[in-house]
């Protein structure tokens, strides 16, 4: 198999650009880095289209290894014929490989296996000529033989009928035949097991085209099945499957062929559909398993770059009942200034309730608090209508409601250990709340992915596929941003593309020992070598001597830039001033081409450079719309169909989006509601985190279900 001229097809670029990036995979380079710094090898490619490339080479050369040992396996045996070998050099799936090597593989013991050593296989053999005028009970005659167990030429018929099913159900022409006709024609099919209301009683009596089940419908499926509510199958027309089968097998006319239609329809009822309807099953699976990661990851992702709300002193609130709630003020870069705890959630504690609210006025004028995170666990409802009581007394202060889905699994594992073990959970949680609204990555990044809760059955889904598509979406996002060593945890240091949780303490511990100003320097930390410098610098930011050092440069890329800020009329005082505006635009007047001969360096890093000097250190999510603060507060009760609002997407699922519209409810749009055109998935219309404006459709009270639309007056 040529794998450089499949991967060239499939991704649409050429031979000698997909061999340059095979290279820089095996050399061991990170897809961050490879993406950022090797622009001219790879053709631009972005890293998303990189990460799938590298997971094509590495499933077509595990391909390839499958290939050699099914070939090696077969020869073993005798078997290998060149058209065999052929077969197999044409497989471009595992599954097309496994049909081929199916029937030399070693089996259980089968009806087939009996048959052939009481001695039926000669007898399947001329029963399958279908001779025109063989009898098959005269052929079976010479074979009964009652000290082997064959009593009588039925006997002897149906042995051999055995044997001729099991090679029809060996048949790797045939399976696929059958293969694309359930593809193409089968229905997934689910029915109550038991009697009783449960969540999936939409699936009690259910039926839907394979080749149109949507991935969502699938795990909803495979979960009720997994909880006894549903028994599921894959149905086909059992006269067209067999229709399908005897096309190949049956050579009319002759008396033998009811004896070979007979194991057609064995061979499909007995061995091919049930062994096809778990084949079908696994792939839909496959299938749902990676869209719903890649749903996942993309809104992990969307997730970890809301913008931050950056210059703001903030106050965090981890509500609670029966243990108050515990307040925490940081300043604006998330340094700890003051803690406390106010009990203003319980009804009739008016004593309380004031104490409270002379207490977080103090700190909010004290420390010039001008933000407010409140986590929206147990009594966030309460909370939120306290604080938004308190803010005309302190005009200019917004909150903003923050999820705390992970924010416990922080709080106890991380934080508490590493920065505040004399914290209690709920107090650190505080803490990791108002640092979330600051910077929402890195934050984020000390959680466990799947604990953030914006995905769809995530906790269903290949856990080892999960995590491998999450830390690239992590890492993606870190480098993307970039991050100061100054300051940098080592939660956020380890999603750095080249450094390792290890490493990343190592950094963390020189820092703490020696200090850090510069690059060069990180050349000093215990077991950071010159490949995990080369893969790192780039995405770190020191602010030192070195005005470059602060900027996505790559040090490799240096005299490039120092050079063009010489050639051009610049230095370095341009650079620490905040940048070196109009160079872009300067670089293109003098022709990139020919700068980049000079420099001698590509046009594209060129450009990556002249951009990085004009903007050094540039945060992309700066573009993006900032988080909604408020001042009101609005429930449910206050919704009317037809309301317009305001509100911010914090799930994208298969089926439509949630929206927070500030009523600790999140709203439903579905799909069909997202846009005046069509589109196939909800990630078409909007991302995590994006401020969208909502018309309220309907809303359910007692089921707590809210109904919006983005497309007025569509209901």
């Amino acid at each position: 198999m040529d794998i450089l001229s499949i991967l060239s097809q499939e991704f649409d670029i050429s031979p000698a650009i997909a061999e340059r990036i095979a290279q820089l995979i095996d050399e061991g380079n990170t897809i961050p880095f490879i993406a950022r710094y090797r622009k001219e090898q790879t053709g631009a490619m972005d890293d998303q289209k990189l990460r799938e490339m590298s997971e094509r080479l590495e499933y077509l050369r595990n391909l390839d290894k499958r290939r050699e040992q099914i070939e090696h396996a077969i020869i073993e045996q005798g078997k290998l014929t060149d058209e065999i070998r052929a077969q197999l050099a044409a497989c471009q799936t595992l599954s097309a490989l496994e049909d081929i090597y199916r029937p030399y593989k070693p089996k259980r013991r089968t009806r087939a296996m009996i048959a052939r050593e009481k001695g039926m296989g000669p007898l399947a053999e001329v029963i399958m000529l279908q001779r025109k005028n063989d009898d098959p009970e005269q052929l079976a005659r010479p074979f009964v033989d009652e000290d082997k167990g064959v009593e009588d030429v039925q006997t002897a018929i149906q042995l051999a009928q055995d044997i001729i099913a099991e090679e029809i159900s060996d048949n790797a022409g045939i399976r696929a035949k059958l293969r694309e006709l359930i593809g193409r024609q089968g229905m997934l099919r689910s029915v109550a097991a038991k009697e009783g209301d449960s969540v999936y009683a939409q699936y009690y009596d259910y039926r839907e085209s394979v080749s149109r089940a949507a991935d969502h419908r699938i795990l909803a499926l495979n979960r009720g099945e997994r909880e006894e509510w549903l028994k599921v199958t894959v149905e086909i027309d059992e006269a067209l499957a067999n229709q399908t089968i005897c096309r190949v097998v049956i050579d009319p006319p002759s008396k033998c062929c009811e004896v070979v239609r007979a194991a057609a329809k064995d061979a499909w009822s007995r061995l091919i559909e049930p062994s096809l309807e778990r084949e079908i099953r696994s792939e839909l699976t496959d299938r749902a398993n990676a869209g719903a990661i890649r749903v996942f990851g993309q809104n992990v992702g969307q997730l970890l770059m809301q913008p931050p709300i950056r210059g703001k002193v903030t106050l965090g609130v981890d509500p609670g009942f029966r243990t108050g709630c515990k307040l925490a003020v940081v300043d604006e870069t998330g340094k700890v200034l003051e803690t406390g705890v106010g009990h203003f959630t319980i009804p009739g504690q008016e004593r309380a309730k004031e104490q409270a609210k002379k207490l977080i006025l103090s700190m909010i004028r004290r420390h010039g608090v001008t933000a407010i995170a409140i986590g929206n666990g147990t009594a966030s409802r309460e909370s939120e209508q306290f604080i938004a009581a308190l803010l005309p007394e302190v005009p200019g202060v917004k909150y903003m409601i923050v999820s705390e889905a992970g924010a416990s699994v922080y709080s106890a594992s991380k934080l508490a250990a590493e920065e505040f073990p004399e914290f209690d959970v709920s107090l650190r949680s505080a803490v990791s709340i108002a640092r979330r609204m600051q910077d929402p990555l890195a934050e984020l990044v000390k959680i466990d992915p799947k604990a953030i809760g914006v995905g769809q059955y995530q906790h269903d889904l290949k856990q080892a596929e999960l995590e491998t598509a999450l830390d690239g979406v992590v890492e993606r996002c870190v480098s993307s941003v970039g991050v100061d060593v100054e300051t940098a945890s080592v939660q956020l240091l380890t999603h750095v593309a080249g450094i390792g949780k290890a490493l990343a303490g190592n950094i963390v511990a020189y820092r703490e020992e020696n200090g850090i100003t510069s690059r060069a320097q990180l050349k000093k930390v215990p077991k950071l070598g010159p490949k995990a410098f080369e893969q790192c610098a780039g995405f770190l930011r020191v602010r030192g001597a070195n005005a470059l050092d602060a900027t996505a440069v790559h040090p490799e890329s240096y005299p490039a830039a120092k050079a063009l800020m010489a050639r051009l009329g610049y230095d370095a005082k341009d650079l620490k001033r905040g940048g070196i505006a109009g160079i872009t635009a300067r670089v293109e007047q003098e022709g990139t081409k020919k700068l980049a001969a000079e420099l001698g360096v590509g046009e594209m890093t060129l450009m990556d450079i002249a951009r990085e000097l004009e903007k050094p250190g540039r945060d992309p999510r700066e573009d993006l719309p900032p988080p909604v603060l408020r001042t009101d507060v609005l429930g449910m009760e206050d919704l009317v169909p037809g309301m317009e609002l305001t509100g911010t997407v914090r799930n994208v699922i298969d089926f439509g989006a949630f929206v927070d519209i500030g009523v600790h409810q999140d709203g439903l749009v579905h799909i069909s509601r997202m846009s005046e055109r069509f589109i196939k998935h909800p990630s078409e219309a909007v991302s995590v985190g994006d401020v969208v404006k909502v018309w309220v459709v309907d809303v359910d009270q007692k089921k707590k279900r809210i109904g919006l639309t983005m497309v007025k007056d569509r209901k």
